[in-house]
Order: C-alpha cells, then sequence, then structure tokens
C-alpha cells in the first residue's frame, strides 16, 4: 500500500483529490491532509460530502516529518509556494506530484517572464516530468517529480496532438478559444469570480498574456518538432466547473470530417480517458463533469479549409485531480484506471 500525503487539502483541487481517492481500490491510501487554514478540524467538518469516506483530521504541516509517514506527496498549492517545499520533500527520497506550474516548463527565463517571480530551484527542471499520461505514460512510471498539467493545457493539447502527430496542419495558424468554469480560480473570493459579476456573464480575460500560453506553447513545439506560437483566449462562464477548448487550424491539405475522425480514433484508440464523439458530436461539459474524461469532438470546415477540434473535460477533473490520480496510479504501478472509472453527471 502507498500512503499518500496531500498538501492544501482543503482547496478545490486537494478536495476533489481525495474525493477520487476514496473509489480507489485499496492501493493508494490518504494518510496525511494539511490545511493551514483549516487544521485540528475533521475533514467532513470543512468538506461534509466526504463524511463517512473518510477518517482523517487535517494538520498543519510539518515538513521535517512527511518521510515517517508517507511515500509520495501532492503539492496541490499555488505556483510559488510548490518551489519552496519540493526540494526538501525529495531531499527526503519522497516523490512529488505537483499541482502548480512551478515545474512545468523548461526553461527558467520562461517562467520568470510569466510568472514575474524568480524560480528558486529550476536545476530540478531536468528531473521533473510532464504529467500527461496520452504523451509522457513511460516517463511518468519511473519519476520523482511530475508536474501535473493545467487545465487549459490539457483540453487544448489533447484536442490538438493528432493533428500535430499526423502533420495535418499548418503551425503557424492555431488559435485556442477557451471556456472555463470559475472554480478554476480557486476558493479566495475575489471580485472576478464573485457571484454577482458572473451570473449571467461570459467574460474574456488576460488575452495573449495568460500564463498557460507557455505550457500549450512548449508541449505543442515538443510533438511537432520545431517552435510553435498560438492565440490563446480563455473566458470565464458562469458554472462552477469543467472547460471547453475550441481549437482552429489551416488545414495543409483537404481532408473530410470523416477522415479526420478516424486518424483521431486511431490515435487515442488505447486511451481510457479519450472519448472520441462520433461525426456531428460535439463535446459538451456536461459529460464530463465530476469525472477524468475527456470528450474530443472534430469538424472539417470545407470552405475555409480549417479544422476544428473541440475538448471538454472537468477543470478539477482531467484538468487537476483525476490527473493526478492517473499518474499516481502509473507511478505505484496500480492499474491506470483504479478509482477514476465513473461517469460524468448529467444534467
Amino acid at each position: 500500500m502507498t500512503k499518500i500525503g496531500i498538501v492544501g487539502a482543503s482547496g478545490y483541487s486537494g478536495s476533489e483529490l481525495l474525493r477520487f481517492l476514496v473509489n480507489h481500490s485499496g492501493q493508494l491510501k490518504v494518510e496525511l491532509a494539511t490545511s493551514e487554514t483549516y487544521a485540528g478540524q475533521r475533514v467532513e467538518s470543512v468538506l461534509p460530502h466526504l463524511r463517512d469516506f473518510i477518517d482523517l483530521e487535517f494538520e498543519p504541516l510539518e515538513i521535517e516529518t512527511l518521510k515517517k509517514r508517507v511515500d509520495v506527496v501532492v503539492l496541490a498549492v499555488p505556483h510559488k509556494v510548490a518551489m519552496t517545499y519540493t526540494p526538501q520533500i525529495l531531499a527526503q527520497d519522497l516523490r512529488v506530484v505537483d499541482f502548480s506550474a512551478d515545474y512545468r516548463l523548461n526553461n527558467a527565463q520562461t517562467y520568470s517572464d510569466w510568472y514575474h517571480t524568480e524560480h528558486t530551484s529550476p536545476d530540478l527542471f531536468q528531473n521533473a516530468v510532464y504529467g500527461l499520461p496520452e504523451r509522457y505514460r513511460e516517463k511518468i512510471r519511473d519519476a520523482q517529480l511530475v508536474a501535473n498539467p493545467g487545465c487549459y493545457p490539457t483540453s487544448a493539447i489533447l484536442a490538438t496532438l493528432p493533428l500535430l502527430n499526423n502533420r495535418l496542419i499548418e503551425l503557424d495558424s492555431i488559435i485556442v478559444d477557451s471556456k472555463s468554469g470559475i472554480s478554476g480560480a480557486g476558493p479566495k473570493p475575489k471580485d472576478t469570480t464573485h457571484y454577482p459579476n458572473r451570473e449571467s456573464n461570459l467574460v474574456a480575460y488576460n488575452i495573449g498574456k495568460h500564463r498557460h500560453t507557455p505550457e500549450i506553447e512548449q508541449e505543442l513545439s515538443a510533438i511537432a518538432g520545431e517552435s510553435i506560437s498560438v492565440t490563446f483566449t480563455p473566458h470565464l462562464v458562469p458554472m462552477t466547473r469543467g472547460i471547453l477548448s475550441t481549437v482552429y487550424a489551416r488545414l495543409k491539405q483537404p481532408i473530410d470530417t470523416e477522415k479526420a475522425l478516424d486518424i483521431y480514433n486511431d490515435f487515442y484508440q488505447s486511451e481510457p480517458f479519450i472519448r472520441v464523439l462520433n461525426i456531428d458530436e460535439y463535446p459538451q461539459t456536461k459529460s464530463v463533469l465530476g469525472s477524468n474524461y475527456c470528450d474530443v469532438g472534430i469538424e472539417v470546415d470545407k470552405r475555409t479549409q480549417r479544422i476544428v477540434a473541440m475538448a471538454a473535460i472537468d477543470n478539477l477533473g482531467k484538468g487537476a485531480a483525476g490527473a493526478a490520480v492517473q499518474n499516481l496510479n502509473l507511478m505505484f504501478g496500480c492499474d491506470e484506471t483504479d478509482g477514476l472509472k465513473s461517469p460524468g453527471l448529467m444534467p
């Protein structure tokens, strides 16, 4: 049995990780759940949906004692915070899955440019594995440090990966248009996520400067084998959770929707959490709500010779906690789907 410590377990991603793990076969067990805000309180008193499922109390983080209690640490904390903990945890010969952006990028200057802070442990970049199983499954199995992907990048990459792998699109033509529920901003109240400001309201934000842009470009470039720049526009929609990313790109040569779907079905045929939809079916966020699935839809616009690739995920599921469980399963020799085979919630 692998013992897991979750740092920041009371936040949205951390609590969602707890919810997924209660359905695990038992090979992965939560031994420690930390929260600076709720230390000393029972988990169910803060997260009542987990009553009778988890018998734990939130504790303060005592980083020097982790080795005595757990085998792996999941850091469900913001960027800039994770990199202050990670070196100390790895020094105890523990493995780490990091929800933050601190080890997703492979260049310290790029991190500094987009996150406006100096990285304090850039030497760990070379050891970090980007935690997207559909791309790095074998590397994840042996990794000491797994950088869980961002939610927007997960949807954008999974929508685009078969197009790049099959050299179907012009690399300078990629546009990523994403819509996200407000839980992606975390539980801390702010004007932009305040209910009266979000209800019945749809707004774009951080156009051309969202911090997930270099992550998307890094991974798409790695797939293509050459540098790619994308136009990425995120939007907040008045719902709690879910992401729908629509990727537009110019085709190198004419193909129809049926052929494109054949390419996607062939590429993802062995992936347990990617569902390629049929012709004239398009992804919807409710279909993946609360799950680790990614639904992908394709349409070729023959008139403009552009392909439209769509991906729907739950930003707290496949975009965060579900992906972490998938990675933990790979890291510790479990069935990759353990704890994750549950459908979305409709209606």
